[in-house]
């Protein structure tokens, strides 16, 4: 049977109300009062962003003027760390050439004093670079045809790359390398007011720089620090929100504020050479060349366990020198420390070059914030944010999920907040009631409640054929197995036809209701047809 005769059949549509988000922000800020609540309606719309927010291009001014000024802040670090005598004094009868010897001592024990060759091996992501854009920007896509690097980086990947990786050997034939001067910068929306900036790194020195992050990943895990575990740092939250030992420390712009001389003055000296190599020494700006100041930005593929490395490092430096005992925990610039050591590490993080932010740092009171984890006095208000408008059914669904997941937080057992149940019946009455009787909050495709599972949503996706250079990709993703069954990372990405497929629920056999069309291209009409043959639903 054809799609457009099983369409045809007991149609009932489903139409989303125009103004939903503006009717759930008023009964958001409807709910009564608590410690909880109130959070939740300071936070919920904090980075929400629609055509009446302001404009992508005001926002994306205003990243980039911010961008600038760390960058110049950058410079001024580098002449500080240059200029600044061995003598001065950075924390109380503590001179700062003894400080810097400690990390330096410190950072060697955790990465040693040379890079392996393994450092060097790294992988591509599937995200886009500066010859590839999203949309054709799978790791096996970037084995083929003309890929970038800068001058520095193509060094480094032929004389320790090719012969390294099996993957390589006859990938290089297929391959034109084209010099570029570096990163190319583009902003994704944050908050309300301003864009978030990021850059296309070149693809193979984004190929070696993962080669490092992995490295320092793996080192520091050693040392117990474990950036594959937001977990920890959630745990530590609470933990200081009950007992006021441990505080909770964010900064501004972190990773755009690690300048070229603080990397200097901390790794040694092989490190930093191969960092400076791989890194990019430019960002294009619309067509404009800027030369960096900081080390690496967003988008490189060693900036977040570099920064991670480098804060630990801060943290454990200070807490040592200060005498301060306690626990010191980092994941990119989420900072756990002692309470008794935030004035000092405070000061000497402004010398290095960064800024603690006041708003979402916090080291007395009852309230701390760490990795997505809010707590007051032990208990969880972590709030969920409403980032954009209500158009699609799985635009609710993820809506009523999260506001479900944050009433139960309150209660054991899956019980959702008494004050809370009208607000999130509200919303399911507008969800169709076979997508009802999901299990996972985080899951979109399906709203969660108490009712049988019937049949949930699901992204039709269509899998690219990735030719040759999938088979360079497996390679260089398999080539150190032991064994045939050993796991191994590569991309998951493939290329959606941005549709959706209704699906039978894993956990019940659904009945004679098989044929569901739902009309979803824009997000509004939903359509409902009864037939005897049909499995799937596609939108």
């Amino acid at each position: 049977m054809t799609k457009k005769n099983r369409a045809s059949n007991h149609r009932v549509a489903y139409a989303l109300p125009d103004d939903l988000t503006t009717q759930l922000h008023t009964k958001i800020m409807e709910l009564p009062s608590s410690v909880k609540a109130d959070y939740l309606k300071r936070e919920c719309f904090s980075k929400y962003v629609s055509l009446d927010t302001d404009p992508p291009e005001v926002r994306r001014t205003r990243a980039i003027a911010k961008w600038l000024a760390t960058e110049r802040e950058n410079e001024a670090t580098n002449d500080r760390l240059l200029t600044t005598p061995g003598e001065y004094n950075i924390l109380p009868r503590v001179r700062l050439d003894r400080f810097l010897s400690w990390c330096r001592a410190f950072v060697a024990d955790i990465i040693g004093e040379t890079p392996p060759v393994d450092a060097l091996i790294g992988a591509f992501s599937g995200g886009a670079s500066t010859s590839r854009n999203r949309s054709s920007s799978h790791p096996s896509l970037k084995y083929t045809g003309t890929i970038h690097t800068t001058a520095s980086a193509l060094d480094y990947f032929v004389d320790t790359c090719i012969d390294e990786m099996p993957g390589w050997l006859n990938a290089q034939n297929r391959l034109i390398t084209e010099i570029v001067p570096g990163n190319v910068m583009f902003t994704v929306p944050k908050k309300t007011d301003i864009d978030r900036v990021a850059c296309k790194e070149p693809d193979l020195n984004m190929f070696i720089q993962k080669g490092v992050g992995t490295f320092f990943r793996r080192a520091l895990l050693k040392h117990r620090i474990n950036l594959n575990d937001q977990s920890i740092n959630r745990r530590l939250a609470r933990e200081g929100s009950i007992t006021g030992k441990l505080a909770t420390l964010d900064l501004s712009s972190a990773s755009d504020s690690v300048s070229t001389g603080l990397v200097d003055l901390f790794l040694p000296e092989v490190w930093c050479t191969l960092l400076d190599s791989v890194r990019s020494p430019v960002t294009v700006i619309d067509g404009d060349e800027h030369l960096n100041h900081m080390m690496s930005s967003m988008g490189n593929g060693f900036t977040f366990e570099l920064e991670s490395l480098l804060f630990y490092t801060i943290a454990k430096a200070v807490c040592y020198f200060r005498g301060s005992r306690g626990v010191v925990s980092v994941y990119g610039d989420d900072i756990i420390c002692p309470t008794d050591s935030v004035s000092e590490l405070t000061f000497v993080l402004g010398f290095l070059g960064f800024q603690v932010n006041p708003d979402k740092s916090f080291d007395s009171g009852p309230f701390r914030e760490s990795c997505g984890g809010h707590y007051y006095d032990g208990y969880d208000i972590t709030p969920f944010y409403v980032k954009a408008p209500i158009l699609r059914m799985e635009d609710l669904i993820d809506v009523a999920n999260k506001l479900r997941h944050w009433g139960e937080s309150t209660y054991a057992g899956g019980i959702i907040d008494p004050e809370i149940e009208p607000l999130w019946l509200w919303l399911k009455s507008m969800v169709p009631d076979v997508l009802w009787g999901g299990s996972d909050t985080s899951f979109k495709y399906q709203l969660v409640s108490q009712d049988s599972p019937n049949l949930r949503l699901t992204e039709e996706k269509r899998s690219k054929d990735t030719g040759t250079g999938g088979y360079y990709h497996w390679l260089n993703a398999t080539w150190t197995r032991d064994a045939a069954s050993d796991g191994v990372q590569t991309s998951s990405r493939v290329t959606s036809t941005n549709k959706l497929r209704l699906k039978r629920s894993r956990v019940r056999t659904v009945p004679r209701l098989t044929c569901i069309f739902l009309s979803e291209l824009y997000g509004i009409d939903w359509t409902q047809s009864i037939t005897s043959n049909s499995r799937n639903l596609e939108v």
